[in-house]
Formats: structure tokens, sequence, C-alpha cells
């Protein structure tokens, strides 16, 4: 079942991370390391078209029209304007190509369908602001657009939004359209933060939204509470006259799975939810049998959002709790819960677990700044490879103190010898994007092969029964899924 290591994800020229030159080697390369291939260890998994082959983007095309042809188009006239709103870390997913390539098929579409020319894409972001407006131009968005592209950041004219809990903000250039269309995905991301609750109607209430708006999510309300911000403003008056329909990539862990597009959000959303807990769950429930590693980030994302297996870093740092059951009121780590540790390094509130204690050590290859990341240097022994990279996270304003918490190596060589001989262990999970699996030592893929089978029964059996009547999703749209993705 072992393989040889996947090729992980290239580094990208970006104002937020380290000239891609000075990323000189990959943690996929170090003696010991091998693939696992997640269909291999889940077997039910459903099949791929995004990775599949050389062509495999035209599968990703190919679904995204059959999809769009079967949703209602026949409120926006050939006279409207429509604004396409995508989201900044659908361009993170495998490449990023993928997504791009939705966004191209919902335009062409749309303005074959309705004869509307006024098609233009509005890009949200997180807290790097101009983060969308390098993707527009690398994935060759602003040309497939006719320059009708624009990055928006929180902090740019808002626009008052009436909902039935009061005057909410959103972006006033997502919605200065006469319809609007949805274009996201399914990979669940951040499930500390939104615990796969509403995931799909999320970005109202955060990229499509004014910062005073978004930081409900984050700080005001924490986890689970913040949901119906969203899901306030996706229903109001204003937002329900614009919206047209939504489409979305189906993403597992191992790669794209299908397209999805409805005009009608929350049948959507509880497709998205089953996709969530099914299929993610899995992942984060095995990572939850891993008993000690070493982490290596090796991925153009912030700290918290590298990838492996599909699941960013910030919800292995939670991986000792179960993050999708409800009666767990909250987890080890969000902004929200950040607030409530003490000087002494721990949990005030009996409510949070402690930091994932299976990391003994987190090795900083390669990770963009842009996000607040000293909590994980902070909490978790940090070395990080080179000078430049440390000196650029010197110059965040959002991290400090990253440095003040963990020690420089000049080389990702060193860095590991360092961390074996620190820790004790030769088990390592590298957070590198590889696609279709995921790469770990030889040691660690025998633990995660033995519990795999263990891990997947109680899923299916127990956890996922649980976490779908949790949500009101009922287990029944498995066979709606099937159609989609046959």
């Amino acid at each position: 079942m072992m393989r040889k290591p996947i090729i992980p994800i290239s580094a990208k020229a970006s104002q937020y991370g380290i000239d891609p030159s000075l990323v000189t080697k990959r943690a996929a390369e170090l003696p010991n390391m091998v693939s696992l291939i997640l269909k291999d260890l889940f077997p039910d998994l459903p099949e791929v078209i995004y990775p599949a082959g050389e062509d495999a983007i035209q599968n990703v095309r190919k679904a995204a029209v059959e999809s769009l042809m079967k949703v209602d188009m026949s409120m926006i006239k050939p006279e409207h304007s429509v604004n396409v709103l995508a989201s900044h870390h659908g361009f993170t997913l495998l490449g990023g190509e993928p997504y791009a390539e939705l966004l191209k098929a919902i335009k062409d579409v749309v303005e074959e369908r309705t004869g509307s020319t006024n098609i233009r894409l509005r890009a949200g972001v997180g807290m790097r602001f101009r983060e969308t407006e390098e993707y527009i131009v690398r994935y060759g968005l602003d040309t497939y657009y006719n320059g009708k592209t624009m990055g928006l950041a929180p902090v740019d004219e808002g626009i008052a939004i009436e909902t039935e809990i009061g005057t909410l903000y959103g972006l006033k250039r997502i919605y200065d359209a006469d319809w609007i269309i949805h274009a996201h995905h399914t990979d669940v991301r951040e499930v500390h933060f939104h615990r796969q609750v509403d995931k799909a109607v999320k970005p109202f209430g955060m990229s499509y939204a004014r910062i005073e708006t978004r930081s409900t999510y984050h700080q005001n309300l924490g986890p689970r509470a913040a949901n119906f911000v969203a899901r306030a403003i996706f229903e109001s008056e204003f937002v329900q006259g614009k919206f047209a329909f939504a489409s979305f990539l189906d993403v597992g862990p191992h790669g794209i799975i299908g397209v999805d597009s409805d005009n009608d959000l929350y049948a959507l959303n509880d497709r998205a939810t089953f996709i969530g807990c099914q299929h993610y769950g899995k992942i984060m429930t095995l990572f939850g049998e891993i008993d000690e590693c070493i982490a290596v980030l090796d991925f153009p994302c912030p700290v918290p959002y590298v990838f492996s297996a599909g699941v960013i870093y910030a919800n292995f740092v939670g991986a000792n709790t179960d993050l999708y059951d409800m009666e767990t009121p909250l987890p080890p780590y969000t902004w929200y819960t950040e607030a409530f540790y003490g000087k002494n390094g721990k949990p005030m509130l009996e409510e949070i677990a402690p930091i994932n204690p299976a990391i003994k050590m987190c090795v900083h290859n390669y990770a963009w700044l842009g996000y607040p990341s000293a909590f994980f240097s902070e909490y978790m022994p940090t070395v990080v490879v080179g000078q430049k990279q440390a000196d650029l996270f010197d110059t965040d304003p959002l991290n400090m103190k990253y440095m003040d918490y963990a020690v420089t190596v000049k080389t990702l060589d060193a860095a590991m010898n360092f961390a074996y001989r620190t820790t004790g262990t030769d088990k390592v999970i590298i957070f590198d994007g590889a696609m279709a699996g995921m790469n770990v030592s030889e040691s660690l893929a025998k633990l995660l092969i033995e519990k795999a089978p263990l891990v997947s029964e109680k899923v299916d059996n127990v956890l996922l029964p649980k976490w779908l009547k949790q949500r009101g999703v009922d287990i029944s749209i498995l066979d709606e899924l099937r159609k989609n993705h046959k």
C-alpha cells in the first residue's frame, strides 16, 4: 500500500511567501518518506475526476457544464449584469486550476444560455488583501473575463443589508449587479470554525462581507453560534432578490469528485454537509489515531491552511477531539478559544481541550504569512527553515511574535535531524498538498494502514449518523450524491 512520495504542490511566487527559488528541498524528498493513496486506505471514497490523467482539467469542465445546464437561469436577461462570486480558498485546492476552470465554465454557460455579456468576476479574500488579485492573473481569469475582474478585501466599501437580526454589512462591489452566482466548493477547510454547519452559506458572512460583520465569526460569537450571521445575510430580502444560483466543486480529501449546481442553496448545503462529514470525517478521525509525530509545513498557504490528505493543519491541531461532534462545545484552536488561554499556556475553561498532544514538533519548511499564527509557534515547538523565511515573518504585522517562539535553522535536513533527536519519534506527516494521497514517514504509514479499517467502520456506523442527525441532514441524501458523481 505504501508508494513513492507524491510530488507536492509546487512553491508559488507571492508577496506572502519567500521566493520559490529559496525552497531548495521539499519534505517529500527526505529519506524514509512514502505516500499513502487515500482510496487505498478508504476504498469507498468516490472516484475522482481530478487529478485523473493529463486531460483531467477537461473532466472538470465537462462536469461543470453538465451541472450548469440543469439549473434555472431564466431570471437572467441579455441586458442584465451578473457577478460571479468567488473566494480565495478555492484557488488553493489541488493547485487552483479546478476552481479556476469552474469559474471559466460558469461565464461560458451563462453567456450562452442567457445572452448576457456583462458577466464580472468578484473574488473575496481573508486577511491577505491582495491575494485574489494574484490568483486572477495567475489563472488567466482577467483575460477570460475580458478585464471585468476584481479582488475584494473586507475593508472595501460596504453596503448595509437589513436582516431579521438587524443591519449587517456586505461588500458593495459584490452586490453591484442585477444577479449574483455563488461559486464555491465542498472542501471543509475550517471545520474548527464552522463545524460543518451551513458551510455552503458561510461566504455570505465572510469573503462577501465587511470586516465589522465577518469578525462575528472569529471573535464575537465563536464557533457554531456565528453561523447564523451568514444565513441571516443570505436570507435577507436584498440578497434573495439578486441570488440566481450556486455552483460548487464537489471536493473530497482525495480530489475533485464532481460539480454540483442548484438554485436551492440549502439543498446544495445538505449535500455538502454529507460529503464533509463522511469523506473528510474519516481522514480527521484517522488523524486522531496518530499517537506522536513531527508535522512538516510545506505548502504555499498561511501556516494553518497547509494541506495533508485534504485536511488543513489547523484541523490537525484539534484532531485529538471530534470537531464534527456538536456536543464538543469548543475546539482546541480558534481565534475565539485562543482568548481563553492563560499566561501558564493552558486553557482557562474546562470546555477547551489542549492542543493535539500528538504533535511533538512542527518543522516550518515552507508556508506563507498573512494570518495570525504566533499561537502555533507558542504552543508547539517550531523550527523554521532558512533565515529569509524567518525574516519575512518578522515583517508581518500579523506575526510579530511568531519567531519569538520559534528557532531558525539553515536547511530542512538540519531541522529534521534536530526534530528527530529532540522528540524521539520518527513518525512524520507532511502538509504539502500532495494530490490524491498524503506523504508521511514509513513508520507513520504503518500506523495509518492499521487504523484505517477500524476508523472507516466507526465513522460509517457510529459517527456519521450522529453528525448528520445533529445537523438535520437525512442519510438518504447519499442516493442523490451518487447520481451527481456517477
